[in-house]
């Protein structure tokens, strides 16, 4: 896709949602990380229903960590894989405690030696913590960025690589988000919404619905 079209379709998405910001629920830059965390593998809505009460008992590192393991799956045993993800959480606060006094590293390598923060994790933390211009890859952005054509990737890491180079600097700070919600409301999985997408004339995705 040329950088002309690239950027007529970032400039509409601008236009209708100018200030894009994640759906999870949080209260600091602590509960942000930890909803992150929770939302792998997980829907933004049914996280959400779980973490106002956790947060309310634990919204720092060190509350969290006096929760304890068992007491944290009893607030999140409603999300896919809260064993594991109870087990990480723990893990990471305990992490932050110990390594780096409670406070979250704002460096990309530092966040994923933190229990349950891989890539994706790190880059949308960075993004809606501190506002960096990252761009984080979930089924949503690998979908949309695919059938658009901005890029013809496989992996979530290939669609990071090429959406890093594709995405003009000035649409990067919210581009993954505009995706994402574009992704979660229009462009869905089963059957896209292509009659009412404002990109539609721009979009190269070679099956669109009619109706």
């Amino acid at each position: 896709m040329n950088k002309t079209k690239i950027d007529q379709i970032f400039a509409r998405l601008a236009a209708a949602e100018p200030a894009p910001r994640t759906e999870l629920y949080y209260t600091n830059a602590f509960t942000l990380l930890v909803a992150i965390v929770l939302s792998a593998q997980a829907t933004d809505a049914g996280v959400n229903k779980a973490t106002p009460a956790l947060f309310k008992a634990a919204d720092t590192p060190a509350k969290m960590a006096a929760l304890g393991e068992t007491k944290l799956k009893q607030y999140i045993k409603t999300i896919g894989l809260f064993n594991s993800k109870a087990k990480n959480i723990i893990g990471l606060s305990e992490r932050l405690l110990t390594v780096y006094d409670g406070e979250i590293p704002h460096d990309r390598q530092a966040l994923q030696t933190l229990p349950g923060v891989g890539g994706k994790t790190a880059n949308v933390w960075l993004n809606c913590a501190l506002g960096l211009p990252t761009i984080a890859v979930d089924t949503h952005v690998f979908r949309v960025a695919n059938r658009l054509g901005l890029c013809k990737t496989t992996t979530p890491h290939a669609t990071e690589a090429a959406l890093e180079k594709a995405v003009p600097d000035k649409w990067k700070l919210h581009a993954h988000h505009w995706l994402i919600l574009h992704g979660r409301y229009v462009c869905k999985a089963r059957k896209p919404l292509c009659p009412d997408c404002l990109i539609r004339d721009l979009c190269e995705y070679p099956h669109k619905t009619i109706s």
